[in-house]
Order: C-alpha cells, then sequence, then structure tokens
C-alpha cells in the first residue's frame, strides 16, 4: 500500500475566520518542504448561497459549511503532524487529547469532499481558457459568457458575462457550464 492510498481525512480546528488563511499556510508549507506525499490536499468546504440584497436583486456568494474548520487529507507522520498543528491559526486536530482521529470513508462522502475521483492531477473539466460556453443551471441559466479562469482544485470557473448591462466576472461551478 503506497503512501498515497494511507492519506485520510482529518479535521483541523482553526480560529473563525482564519480558515483560509491556514489553508494557505499549509499548502505553502507543504510546497517549501517538499510534503506532497504526506498532506495531499487542504480544504474549505463551502457552498453557494443566493441571498436578495435591500435593493431586490439576487446575489449569489460561498459560505463556509463548516466554519473554524479546515479538512486536510494526509498520511499522519511526525513531520506532517508538525506542520499542520504548529500553522498559525490552527488550534489542534478534532480527536480526544492530542491524537488526531481521521474521518471514516462514509464521513467523508456524507462531508462532500471525498469522491471516487481523485481530485490531484486529475481535473475532468473539459473547458480552455478563451472557450465560449452557456451556464445551464443556476441563477444565470442561459447566459453565455466567455471563460476567463479555471481553478482545478474546487472545480470552479471564472466566466465573463453580460450582466446588469456591463461585461461581470462570476464563479460558477464547472459542472453547471457546456461549452458551445
Amino acid at each position: 500500500m503506497s503512501e498515497l492510498e494511507q492519506a485520510r481525512w482529518y479535521v483541523v480546528h482553526t480560529y473563525s475566520g482564519h480558515e483560509n488563511k491556514v489553508k494557505a499556510t499549509i499548502e505553502k508549507a507543504v510546497k517549501t518542504r517538499g510534503m506532497e506525499d504526506c498532506i495531499t490536499q487542504v480544504v474549505v468546504p463551502t457552498e453557494d448561497v443566493v441571498e436578495t440584497t435591500k435593493t431586490g436583486k439576487e446575489k449569489t456568494r460561498q459560505r463556509k459549511v463548516f466554519p473554524g474548520y479546515v479538512l486536510v487529507k494526509m498520511v499522519i507522520t511526525d513531520e506532517s503532524w508538525y506542520v499542520v498543528r504548529n500553522t498559525k491559526g490552527v488550534t489542534g486536530f478534532v480527536g480526544p487529547g492530542s491524537k488526531p482521529v481521521a474521518l471514516s470513508d462514509e464521513e467523508a462522502k456524507t462531508m462532500g469532499i471525498e469522491s471516487t475521483e481523485p481530485k490531484i492531477g486529475n481535473s475532468n473539466i473539459d473547458l480552455e481558457i478563451g472557450d465560449t460556453v452557456e451556464v445551464s443551471n443556476g441563477p444565470f441559466s442561459g447566459q453565455i459568457g466567455n471563460v476567463e479562469e479555471i481553478n482545478l482544485e474546487t472545480k470552479e470557473v471564472k466566466v465573463c458575462i453580460d450582466a446588469f448591462g456591463k461585461k461581470t466576472l462570476f464563479v460558477i461551478e464547472s459542472d453547471s457550464l457546456e461549452r458551445l
């Protein structure tokens, strides 16, 4: 069994509001220390929420599903534990005492973070920057725009759509887009 297969999901508790900063810091530490085999993924689960503004317009924003928590897929070694535990903003791993407890495969699937397809090195996004796309569902369904940026990790695409009388960038999930 390779180290990559032994990587499990762990829940890390952070100061509220520091989730994205903790994620970025851990990812940077992984790169600088060459620990890609030990810490394979860091996720701050978010969901899109449609809100109505005071003026009556609908606005989509991302909300953290688990505020104060970051999910890390890693192989527990002394070094990987140390890197995560001593990241600024981290208060500790979720588990009894100081021992981190991995999420079960079922818990990871329930939280929507573990799928059958690997996320690293496999994007499954059949789009390229500059492609013309149509939004297939959501608040901008039927709108046509151009792909400006693709985030393979989150599977989100920045699309420039002519909305509200001007060209506006929107972040849309890749499976809500169809190439024209």
